[in-house]
């Protein structure tokens, strides 16, 4: 139990590392991530992958994806994916308590029968699949033979993968690549934003118990954006021991000097400024705070344990160097110069025009392709270029699919059938592959978030969704793959 909960009147610890589903947080796009996901998961046939660094959220992602589907989907949770080709397979049948037979070709089989009379059932199975990075490639191998199994008409199984990037490079391998195409939608998890930071920290404080002012001040707050590199892991860790300075004070306010203590505490923060302290020297960090000697005795006691030494043959402690001026001295001119550096950034912003988001080689690409003669084709390339230089990074459009035979006749051809299904303001073309073009994306419409995509993406023309393998994509990855 958390040390300083009755000093901030909260019912339980706020920044506890273990995923709890009533701390999830909706900003930053994370809700309407998690909407997207639960659809893509009920109304898709494919392998759905959410990929994200260590520490950005993807394991409470996937709990809230297991509280969020109704009861009438069977969840099938893999927690250790390391299983070699026929354990995975041995795991799933443990989790639908089926008894399958040593020999691979038959326990397919029987499993196929199974989810056929699942499914017959009203049934839905869903087998969610945590750091699949490390997955061995003949076990990913299982998995796409699973995404396989299938009655006349429906897929019986739902796959869904939650890895690290590794995950996306390990997929790009030719070897996978059967896999790779079965995977209709792909999301990413990402750091916060500096901005969502303070929110994030309001809103677990709340979420804990605490109806007080906001405890986290402006400058903590962007201070510990910084260390945690946006990681709601990391911002957990550091938050968590920041309170516990601020309440060695008796204090009700967590400033950026809490938080200079917590990131010299903290392991991953290698920062120029981070003092270097272990939890040997936090009886000295709290004197130079000026904890009295009962709150000091309270700190060591949260710090991990110390072997055991009876009392009679315990040593003097030798004395731990108080940290040098320098440090909080260079951490008050970081912070300072920061502010000053994001005051100026502001004013350059609002000053000058922003910087184009195309290079000058994908405007080349898009205007070349554009001479083909092809008048609807020129058109709509030209719509994509002016879309592509003023679409935020942040924003979405929906692939509707990647041709490999980008023939400017074709292309021509699939817009005349266009017009007839969807607004063709909306259909956008995406050169790719250099010049001549080699392959071409083509998308549809312009959100402001996830959940807006989704949504339009359901009002699809019943045929692009059966003949499509559509997917959510943000303009940042749409420019990065031009």
């Amino acid at each position: 139990m958390a040390l300083y909960l009755e000093h901030f009147g909260l019912n339980e610890p706020p920044f506890r590392i273990t995923p709890h589903t009533d701390f999830f947080f909706e900003g930053a796009e994370r809700g309407a991530t998690l909407e997207a996901l639960a659809y893509a998961v009920l109304h898709d046939e494919g392998i759905v992958k959410i990929s994200g660094e260590v520490g950005s959220g993807k394991t409470m992602l996937c709990r809230m994806l297991m509280e969020r589907l109704p009861a009438e989907v069977a969840t099938i949770y893999l927690a250790t994916p390391s299983f070699a080709r026929d354990e995975i397979l041995q795991a799933i049948a443990d989790d639908l308590e089926l008894k399958l037979s040593e020999r691979r070709t038959v326990a397919l089989r029987e499993l196929q029968e199974h989810l056929i009379s699942l499914y017959g059932a009203g049934r839905r199975v869903v087998i969610l699949i945590d750091e699949a990075h490390v997955m061995p490639e003949d076990t990913l191998e299982q998995v796409r033979l699973l995404s396989n199994l299938e009655s006349s008409r429906h897929k019986l199984l739902q796959i869904v993968l939650f890895g690290q990037p590794e995950l996306d490079a390990t997929l790009a391998k030719a070897s996978l690549r059967q896999l790779r195409d079965r995977i209709t939608h792909g999301f990413r998890m990402r750091p916060l934003p500096a901005a969502e930071v303070a929110k994030y920290l309001d809103f677990r404080m709340r979420a804990a118990g605490y109806r007080g002012p906001q405890v986290f001040a402006p400058r903590a707050a962007r201070l510990l954006a910084r260390a945690s590199g946006g990681l709601t892991r990391r911002i957990n860790i550091l938050a968590d021991k920041a309170l516990l300075a601020a309440f060695s004070e008796t204090g009700h306010a967590v400033t950026d000097r809490h938080v200079k203590a917590a990131i010299a505490d903290s392991e991953f923060a290698d920062s120029p400024s981070r003092l270097a302290l272990r939890p040997a020297a936090l009886i000295a960090l709290a004197a130079a705070l000026g904890v009295a000697a009962g709150a000091g005795i309270q700190w060591l006691a949260y710090a991990p344990p110390a072997p055991f030494v009876p009392a009679q043959a315990a040593p003097k402690p030798a004395p731990v160097p108080a940290p040098r001026a320098d440090h909080g001295e260079a951490l008050e001119a970081e912070l300072d110069v920061q502010d000053d550096a994001d005051a100026i950034a502001a004013a350059e912003a609002e000053a000058e025009p922003p910087a184009p988001l195309l290079t000058q080689d994908q405007r080349e690409r898009l205007r070349a392709y554009a001479t083909s003669g092809q008048k609807l084709l020129s058109e709509r390339l030209a719509a994509t270029r002016e879309l592509l230089e003023r679409a935020p990074d942040d924003g979405y459009a929906i692939e509707l699919f990647v041709t490999n035979n980008p023939e400017p006749e074709r292309m021509e051809r699939f817009l005349i059938r266009a017009r007839d299904m969807v607004p063709l303001s909306e259909v956008f073309l995406i050169p790719m592959g250099g010049m001549p073009v080699q392959r071409m994306r083509v998308i549809y419409g312009s959100f402001q978030s996830a959940k807006e995509a989704a949504e339009a993406e359901r009002r699809l023309p019943p045929k692009y969704q059966h003949a499509f393998r559509t997917a959510p994509r943000t303009f940042a990855e749409l420019r990065k793959e031009m």
